[in-house]
């Protein structure tokens, strides 16, 4: 198992990045969280298997289609994740 934190910059919020990173996360099975950020970026905890979560972060740097991201920056995270994955902020 492996959990990250994120933080997303670029064209982020107003774009329904955080719905849609729930639903790609669900649809992985991840646990996590999602909220936005007041500097404008997102950020999010995302767990579960190294292969979903990979694929997560890869689906990150696309995004939906209004999104124009920029960065993806992800580093371990030891805090808990919760349980399923949901929208926060």
């Amino acid at each position: 198992m492996k959990t990250v934190h994120a933080v997303i910059t670029g064209r982020v919020q107003g774009v329904f990045y955080r719905a849609w990173t729930e639903e790609q996360a669900q649809a992985l099975g991840l646990s996590g969280w999602v909220r936005n950020r007041q500097d404008g970026s997102v950020e999010a905890v995302f767990h579960g298997p190294e292969e979903a979560v990979d694929d997560m972060l890869r689906r990150c740097h696309d995004g939906p289609a209004a999104a124009r991201v920029e960065q993806v920056a992800a580093e371990p995270y030891d805090g808990d994740p919760g349980q399923g994955f949901r929208k926060t902020g």
